[in-house]
């Protein structure tokens, strides 16, 4: 299954991390968890009832960077894949409909990736000298190309990393 983040404080706990993989126009940042649940959303954004409260009070805010409680038989489920292409960098709306889909079909090629949120971002501008056409299939095909490399490098597996030599 591939889900779609929609939810802000999703792209700020993946967006806080560090990234999994960088390409030319293109970084990938990964988090081995689930969408925060709505009720989670609720309790955290409730500041004045936590005031007013007569018992001991709880914190009302938490750190983007804290996953929310759960239960620990539950299991991180699903892809989720969320897209972020800025304006600065693709003017034309064209531009960036064009590169949501290709990040999209990129991920729906790929059935075997590991679950947990995802999210794509563009972090350069494609030449507009060499893509003159703002959905041209040149720049689908440079875009698609540039994506599937761009997950095959993140999904290979770390060498671990040895402090002392031998």
């Amino acid at each position: 299954m591939i889900g779609k983040l929609q939810r802000p404080v999703d792209f700020e706990r993946v967006l806080g991390r560090q990234s999994r993989g960088r390409s030319a126009h293109f970084a990938l940042h990964h988090l081995s968890a689930n969408p925060a649940p709505s009720a989670w959303h609720a309790a955290k954004l409730r500041t004045a009832q936590a005031e007013l409260s007569t018992g001991d009070t709880q914190p009302a805010h938490t750190l983007v960077e804290q996953d929310p409680p759960r239960a620990p038989s539950e299991q991180v489920e699903g892809c989720w894949v969320g897209i972020v292409v800025p304006k600065r960098h693709a003017k034309r709306s064209v531009t960036r409909q064009l590169l949501k889909r290709q990040i999209r079909a990129a991920f729906a090629e790929r059935p075997g990736m590991p679950p947990g949120l995802w999210v794509v971002r563009l972090r350069s501008p494609f030449d507009r000298q060499k893509f003159p056409s703002a959905a041209s299939d040149a720049l689908r095909q440079a875009a698609r190309a540039e994506l599937a490399q761009l997950l095959d490098r993140a999904l290979k597996p770390q060498p671990p990393k040895s402090g002392a030599q031998a």
